[in-house]
């Protein structure tokens, strides 16, 4: 393992974790937008869960680099899925947010993928 996955592999898990632990605690700057979005408040709780699970995982695959692997997917698609509700809420100025937390977790999932 090279010393950029491991930092974009952390830096990712890092990221997803804050924004897991920000819908978790109901943060105003991440649950404003959710509602402004449309996106139903039963969701909350499980777009939490599978962040941190992602976050999880891609933890645990510093140590089974399939685990990693799979959870660098599903949050890949996770963030993707998130580019999409922002753009169909047609909040073009938010849709760098997701972006930017899905950029380590594709770096990590790129050199994932090349080791």
């Amino acid at each position: 393992m090279s010393t950029a996955h491991l930092v974009v592999t952390l830096l990712g898990a890092a990221m997803a974790a804050f924004s897991a632990g920000s819908v978790f605690a109901r943060a105003p700057w991440v649950v404003q937008p959710l509602a402004d979005y449309g996106v139903p408040r039963t969701w909350w709780p499980w777009l939490g869960t599978a962040k941190a699970a992602g976050a999880a995982g891609l933890l645990a695959g510093l140590f089974a680099p399939v685990l990693g692997l799979l959870a660098a997917t599903g949050l890949v698609l996770y963030f993707a899925g998130a580019v999409v509700t922002v753009v169909r809420a047609r909040a073009y100025a938010h849709v760098a947010f997701p972006m930017i937390y899905a950029a380590p977790v594709v770096a990590s999932l790129v050199l994932g993928l090349a080791a």
